[in-house]
């Protein structure tokens, strides 16, 4: 990774018809696909709450991919905010 393209993490929250939907390991085929590192698990409130980290680029295209790329869910919302980086290598479910 160059410094043009930083590593940088953000927490990002799914919200809408996001659980018993196949929305989480859609999640991790998406990151993977994207060269992304991170977890993503289902809140008590019926979101899913994920961590990301990678380039902005493939960050951006993660939440815009995310939005629609998983046909069972309907993503009414999506909140971002950076977060600090972990250094993580892979993609997970928790």
């Amino acid at each position: 990774m160059s410094t043009r393209d930083p590593l940088t993490r953000r927490h990002v929250v799914f919200r809408g018809r996001v659980q018993g939907v196949g929305f989480r390991w859609t999640a991790k085929e998406t990151a993977d696909s994207l060269g992304l590192a991170g977890w993503a698990r289902n809140l008590r409130d019926g979101s899913v709450e994920a961590e990301v980290e990678g380039t902005p680029d493939a960050l951006d295209a993660f939440e815009r991919r995310m939005r629609t790329g998983c046909p069972s869910a309907r993503v009414d919302e999506i909140v971002s905010a950076a977060s600090a980086v972990k250094n993580e290598k892979s993609f997970r479910i928790i």
